[in-house]
């Protein structure tokens, strides 16, 4: 199934949850999705045996300007049927909270501790949601493009001052 197919599939399934396709900005085809949604078309992805997604490869955090609000970027993969798709979704900058795949997705446990971890992207359902990279008592997210680091951690320079 090529990507515009899937995308048509999801759009005759899911209706006004899926929120467009994207092609050209990208080197991978997008489908944005409602937040809200996402578990609910994972569970699709995943069943639909015209569709067979039995693998996330990926999910990433990512924030375009430090500004307006995140995404996370999920990115599947057929085993059985060999074709991809990747599903987009944005989150408030502010208290940004998406509901976990982990129990759709194993592989999401470390993907989403991750995006947890560098963006501050809170997954609802999480099995062990915590750091996985920064100490437990660092502070703040440093991918988010407004982070500002501290000048010491735990006694030890770590940032310049201006």
């Amino acid at each position: 199934m090529t990507e515009q197919e899937i995308y048509a599939d999801l759009t005759a399934e899911f209706g006004d949850k899926i929120i467009e396709f994207v092609v050209e900005e990208t080197l991978n085809p997008t489908v944005v999705v409602k937040a809200d949604s996402l578990a609910d078309i994972c569970t699709y992805l995943k069943d639909t045996e015209a569709l067979q997604f039995d693998s996330l490869m990926n999910l990433a955090g990512h924030d375009s300007d430090g500004v307006s609000d995140l995404s996370v970027i999920y990115h599947f993969h057929s085993t059985f049927l060999d074709h991809y798709i990747t599903l987009k979704i944005f989150t408030p900058r502010e208290d940004s909270t998406v509901d976990s795949v982990a129990n759709i997705y194993r592989t999401a446990d470390w993907h989403e501790r991750e995006a947890w971890d560098l963006y501050g992207i809170k997954f609802n359902g999480h099995p062990d949601l915590k750091r996985i990279l920064l100490e437990e008592d660092w502070e703040g997210h440093p991918l988010k493009k407004d982070y500002v680091a501290a000048e010491f951690y735990r006694g030890m320079r770590i940032a310049k001052v201006k």
